[in-house]
């Protein structure tokens, strides 16, 4: 096992890494102060972890709470049976939530948490690559609206996040694909080098070698627990841990949530970063071309959908969290390892961008 540490003074807490975690309750133990918990999943993860996972917290008096899977239910009906649930088991102020899942349990146990009497302890047990890579790490919360993504949230920190790497190995290829959006992203905006060696070792990933994978999520928490520790409300530089969200949400809004997950929205969305920065003249067409090849080697989709025209883009974007004061902000590359937030572009930019024959592009 291998531990970080995410430094925000005394809401500090501990990242933990290692296979089979999940049996070891001493752990989650050291995090846990009443007696009472709350295990958030849903029912794809539930009949693979949750009985693990209650059996090594026979101390506590447990109470599951399986939602239903996928990004379409990250909405307010289903955050009120995460409600329905502690009041009935009687939970109170002392009680600790534990997400048991990937990105969007997280997202809905932690908003619970930071609401439920108005805020109770939770730790993250990630079990996607996305979320133990991402998501579970920083303490955004939330769930999606209508008209948005994540727009309706809070920060609110765990206790500790527990990635149990060997959970992996009952995860789709898909959904594989779509936690190596966030991997590579890390190399994009921060470290270069990091791309190199995810170029060297990405059919490892894939293949779900355990040192490898163990070795790229330790790069990418090391780096998100740096940002969040230097910027945790995303009033500075953790604003560009969002490279190609912005477009990405456009895409998963317009489609309908869950048509597109997260991190193949994200990928596409990137491309579209990367072509845009190429155009303002800070990144070459090789350097582009180079992203855009590790992206699909990792088995992530480089264009966006068909269907989505440069107006559907301008919607969605116009109610993106990164808009002030009515100024679209967007995450570029100043070059490969660093990115910027930024609005200083001309609009005739930003459709020229919308409006590229992406497959063209990408062939």
């Amino acid at each position: 096992m291998q531990t970080l540490q995410v430094d925000l003074g005394e809401r500090s807490y501990p990242i933990h890494i290692g296979a089979q975690l999940i049996d070891h309750g001493e752990l989650l133990a050291r995090h846990i102060r009443g007696k009472q918990v709350a295990i958030v999943t849903n029912d794809t993860v539930a009949p693979l972890y949750l009985d693990r996972l209650s059996r090594s917290l026979s101390d506590y008096s447990v109470t599951p709470v399986v939602l239903p899977d996928g990004e379409a239910h990250k909405n307010w009906q289903t955050l009120q049976l995460i409600f329905d649930a502690l009041l009935t088991a009687r939970h109170d102020r002392s009680t600790t939530i534990i997400a048991l899942g990937g990105g969007v349990i997280g997202d809905m146990a932690g908003f619970a948490a930071a609401s439920y009497q108005r805020g109770v302890d939770f730790i993250q047990v990630p079990t996607t690559l996305l979320s133990q890579v991402d998501s579970s790490v920083g303490g955004k919360t939330g769930i999606n609206h209508p008209l948005g993504k994540n727009m309706i949230g809070a920060f609110y920190q765990p206790q500790a996040v527990l990635v149990d790497t060997a959970t992996l190995a009952t995860l789709p290829s898909r959904e594989l694909s779509a936690g190596l959006a966030e991997v590579i992203k890390y190399g994009l905006i921060f470290d270069e080098p990091f791309i190199g060696w995810l170029e060297d070792n990405i059919e490892r990933l894939r293949r779900l070698d355990q040192a490898a994978l163990t070795e790229a999520i330790k790069r990418s928490c090391d780096a998100k627990a740096a940002v969040v520790g230097a910027d945790e409300r995303e009033s500075g530089i953790r604003a560009t841990l969002n490279l190609g969200h912005t477009f990405g949400h456009a895409i998963e809004t317009h489609q309908g949530y869950g048509a597109w997950l997260h991190g193949e929205a994200v990928s596409a969305g990137t491309v579209m970063a990367l072509e845009m920065s190429r155009q303002l003249g800070w990144i070459s067409a090789d350097e582009r071309d180079r992203a855009v090849r590790l992206l699909s080697r990792a088995g992530l989709p480089v264009v966006p959908p068909s269907n989505m025209r440069g107006e559907d883009f301008l919607k969605h974007m116009a109610v993106d969290k990164k808009v002030l004061n009515g100024q679209l902000r967007l995450v570029l590359l100043k070059r490969l390892g660093e990115a910027v937030v930024t609005s200083d572009f001309a609009r005739e930019m930003l459709e020229a961008t919308l409006n590229v024959d992406y497959d063209a592009l990408t062939r």
